[in-house]
């Protein structure tokens, strides 16, 4: 497995990480426990060694299957995890980002993770009622406690990542990027690489999409968050077939699958970037990881840029709610 450097502060992962949220939520039924344990460890015996889950993930399900899991890779591994919300009663209360919370919520995250530090550690979405200086504030005293070794924002605006940046550096930002959402290359990516932070796109896939396994026809269970999601409301997903066939036709002429195409556009986009992929599947964890290996030419992104210069994405990929709590 080849390596990477997320930002400037000595963290080394695996090119691809794997996404855990989706083995215990958001993707219709949960994985059995010992399914989920299983493909968490095929991940490591293949060489990945970066883990991301969250607190809200379940929520706190996800990151005591992730603790049991990497027990016994510990120092092998990076684990990421996020704080953030209010939690109470198994439901989210809203945002929640002050200094008492994070330490709170942290004891309890290394509890449930079954180790003594969190290597990296995100603020899952920006509280606008607490200044992101005192956010970083503390994961800053959590880091010289030693029990956090890198700080890291999700779904940050520039002006945050920089006021951040200025009191704790940031290791790594994640947030959304794939061929069907080019949002972060305006001003997050430029931003990013001035200040050496690494980038860890999640939903690389588009949730799927760009696998070319959903089309139209594809209907989502009540568990699904998908099915709340305009991006993937019928009409939407068939208007944005075009991207899938042209990713169909990159990957016919490289002899690959379209996941492997979208996963090594990202890579190609810059050295610092680490796209997270999730699956339950082990068939569709060896071919997300055969991406690392797929070579795109320059004449191979020359036409996909081409090509994507005449397709226009219908649907917002949040629904209103969800999109007003990203955009504070």
């Amino acid at each position: 497995m080849k390596t990477r450097q997320l930002g400037s502060n000595g963290l080394e992962v695996s090119a691809l990480g794997y996404g855990c949220m989706g083995v215990s939520t958001s993707y219709g039924t949960p994985s059995d426990r010992n399914h989920a344990i299983d493909i968490i460890r095929a991940a490591v015996e293949r060489g990945v060694t970066l883990f991301d889950t969250a607190q809200v993930y379940g929520p706190f399900t996800n990151e005591e299957v992730v603790g049991e899991a990497l027990a016994p890779f510990r120092d092998q591994v990076v684990i990421a995890t996020k704080f953030g919300f209010k939690l109470v009663g198994g439901e989210s209360g809203g945002l929640n980002s002050r200094s008492d919370h994070i330490r709170m919520t942290t004891e309890d995250s290394l509890r449930r993770l079954r180790t003594d530090r969190i290597d990296l550690y995100y603020q899952h979405r920006v509280d606008p009622d607490v200044p992101i200086e005192d956010v970083a504030g503390t994961v800053k005293e959590l880091i010289a406690e030693g029990k956090v070794k890198h700080f890291g924002l999700s779904e940050a605006g520039v002006q945050t990542i920089r006021r951040a940046h200025a009191v704790q550096p940031v290791t790594a930002l994640q947030s959304e990027y794939s061929l069907w959402w080019r949002e972060p290359e305006d001003k997050i990516l430029p931003t990013l690489e001035e200040l050496g932070i690494g980038f860890v796109p999640f939903s690389p896939l588009g949730r799927g999409f760009l696998t070319g396994n959903i089309d139209a026809d594809t209907t989502f269970v009540e568990s699904d968050f998908r099915h709340t999601l305009p991006r993937f409301d019928a009409e939407n997903r068939e208007a944005n077939q075009g991207l899938v066939d042209l990713i169909k036709r990159i990957a016919e002429r490289k002899r690959a699958t379209p996941a492997q195409i979208a996963l090594s556009w990202l890579l190609s986009r810059k050295p610092w970037i680490v796209p997270i992929p999730g699956t339950t599947k082990l068939e569709r964890l060896e071919e997300n990881l055969g991406a690392v290996d797929l070579v795109l030419t320059a004449d191979d992104l020359g036409d996909i840029e081409q090509a994507l210069d005449g397709i226009r994405i219908q649907g917002d990929r949040y629904n209103e709610s969800t999109q007003q709590m990203i955009d504070r």
